[in-house]
């Protein structure tokens, strides 16, 4: 099947070359980090932890979200996912080798990605965080190839995926509640304890995971004739809809409790975040646009009308991803490290390196999504 991918059109192949060129490109800007360290980037001793991080932290999300399809269409037989659930199974894996690159280009140098293999620690959080996403990868990679399989062959999956699959769903919760636990772990971090800071997480990959597939399935039904139909789509939507509501929840009872106990090794990272700390206030204007786009794309959401009409279901499902990437993102990473313990307060900003890489590495989880989607596309002879 993997020649399918191989075959395609002018567009087809201008994307994929851009996709290279930008591939490409990240790999100079990695060769730049690895000669000089990191240094070219703008982590320092206050603030270790940036933008590879915080992409790290929303692609677990993203790749964690596989469940709400995997849940309803396998266990609860719910026919409307049948061309979608696919479709979520590939962004996953695509998600996940993405989490692994962040990860490799943040440690720095290659050998202390091996050392974690050749010398575990079960003690380490960091050491679980990778046990899991390797085994999340494999379980997609598993039951796409054998669902995809029999769905070619016109006949039922085997039997003996079924466990699996159920397995998938506990599963695809644990990488993300692992993820969280690497921050919430960290006493000296105030911001970072909470008790939310799990299921928060969990919110809104439910929210910005299905909104990534819902401007994907579009896109493909705008350039191909693959269409998975407005009655997945609603009720992704809706899914998409109350995750997102559960996720400003969680945002809500965080200020709450951080402001009317008025600890002010709580209030800092805050106030830091939406007012500005001591003259920084560098990522101010982007927590503010982060949240107030958020919510106004739950209030769209709630409008039926705006919810099931496709031009306004791709803006409002593109508000929810770029919100929850910035909160989820930078926010939560920076905002933990600012101010120090000690109460200094160094800000961080990406430097051009670190974009560099990061757009490489995107590029290298889209360059496998458009194969995946091609292969797919072209065994269903819709393109």
């Amino acid at each position: 099947m993997l020649e399918k991918a191989l075959d395609g059109g002018r567009g087809y192949w201008a994307w994929v070359c851009t996709l290279l060129a930008l591939i490409g490109l990240g790999f100079v800007a990695y060769l730049h980090q690895f000669n000089n360290g990191l240094t070219v980037t703008g982590l320092s001793r206050d603030v270790p932890w940036g933008f590879y991080i915080a992409q790290f932290t929303f692609l677990v999300g993203v790749a964690a979200s596989a469940v709400v399809l995997v849940l309803p269409y396998y266990l609860h037989d719910f026919k409307a996912f049948g061309k979608l659930v696919v479709l979520g199974e590939f962004l996953a894996i695509s998600a996940v080798i993405m989490c692994m690159l962040f990860i490799f280009v943040d440690m720095g140098q290659p050998m202390r990605v091996v050392n974690v293999i050749l010398f575990p620690t079960p003690h380490s959080l960091m050491f679980w965080d990778m046990t899991v996403l390797c085994g999340y990868l494999v379980l997609n990679v598993l039951i796409s190839r054998v669902t995809f399989r029999a769905e070619i062959q016109e006949l039922p999956p085997r039997p003996w995926i079924r466990p699996i699959i159920i397995l998938s769903v506990p599963w695809a919760v644990s990488i993300h509640t692992v993820t969280a636990f690497l921050y919430s772990g960290l006493a000296a971090r105030p911001f970072w304890e909470s008790a939310v800071l799990a299921p928060r997480f969990l919110a809104s990959a439910f929210s910005a995971g299905p909104a990534i597939l819902i401007m994907l399935a579009l896109l493909l039904a705008r350039i191909t004739a693959f269409d998975v139909g407005d009655k997945a789509l609603h009720r992704l939507s809706t899914i998409m809809l109350y995750a997102m509501l559960a996720n400003l929840f969680f945002v809500a009872m965080e200020f709450f409790t951080v402001f009317y106990s008025s600890i002010p090794e709580h209030t800092h990272h805050f106030r830091y975040l939406f007012s500005g700390l001591e003259g920084a206030h560098r990522l101010v204007p982007w927590m503010w646009f982060s949240l107030i786009l958020g919510i106004g794309c739950a209030i769209g959401l709630l409008v039926p009308r705006l919810r099931h009409q496709r031009s306004s279901l791709a803006f409002l499902s593109a508000g929810i991803v770029l919100a929850i990437w910035i909160d989820k993102g930078l926010g939560m990473v920076v905002g933990g490290f600012v101010p120090s313990p000690l109460g200094a307060v160094t800000e961080y900003w990406p430097t051009l390196p670190e974009v560099g890489i990061s757009t490489g590495i995107y590029a290298i989880g889209a360059l496998i999504l458009t194969g995946l989607y091609k292969i797919a596309l072209s065994e269903r002879a819709v393109i």
